[in-house]
């Protein structure tokens, strides 16, 4: 019964040539053993032997016999040579898209105004509206509430600010966050916030070394 749950699959096609060089490789005592198993699959499959005994012969799954079949059918012995590309995993697309609705935010404009808002951005990019709101919650980007932005050349720019953000939303347990805001002996040309009133009765000082 449990036999029958597999279909028994088509004889592998193959040319004379492609034949000879995977017999080749399996002979070989320099061919990688990887690929001396690719081979082998694929010559057990132009025997028309069935995947599942296949696997089972070779001490590998099925999924894998499958694989290797479709790579010769599509690509030739050349490509049982090199492993397939794996696909882009979703967490890896994850980033990239975060990464570049922070860069559109924070290095362009768009054409009739003089911020992004969530929907324009989002049209702009081809994402919802509520994708665009999510970033910027997460890095603390509000381009409607200031002027300008003050830019960083730094490549790495918005891996740091993600860093950042992240340590003021969940910081870990007993970590000590030090914020510098201007270098020592160097005055600001221009201050984006006032400074805080003095309190009645007190006076700015300015200390000379």
């Amino acid at each position: 019964m449990l036999g029958g749950m597999w279909k028994s699959a088509q004889p592998l096609v193959m040319a004379p040539a492609q034949q000879r060089q995977l017999e080749a490789w399996v002979k070989a005592p320099s061919t990688p053993q990887k690929v001396v198993l690719r081979s082998r699959i694929c010559l057990l499959a132009h025997q028309g032997m069935s995947n599942r005994q296949i696997a089972r012969q070779l001490n590998t799954s099925r999924p894998t016999v499958l694989l290797w079949r479709k790579r010769l059918a599509q690509s030739g012995v050349a490509g049982l040579e090199h492993q397939p590309p794996r696909p882009v995993s979703r967490q890896r697309l994850a980033e990239v898209l975060i990464k570049q609705i922070v860069d559109t935010t924070l290095q362009t404009t768009p054409p009739d105004a003089t911020h992004w808002s969530t929907r324009t951005l989002g049209r702009r990019l081809g994402v919802s509206h509520m994708t665009v709101a999510r970033v910027w919650d997460r890095h603390g980007l509000q381009p409607h509430r200031v002027r300008t932005f003050k830019l960083s050349r730094d490549k790495q720019f918005v891996e740091k600010l993600t860093d950042i953000v992240g340590l003021y939303l969940n910081p870990p347990d007993q970590a000590l966050v030090l914020c510098v805001d201007e270098k020592s002996q160097i005055q600001a040309l221009e201050r984006t916030q006032l400074g805080l009133p003095l309190r009645p009765g007190k006076c700015a000082t300015r200390t000379h070394d």
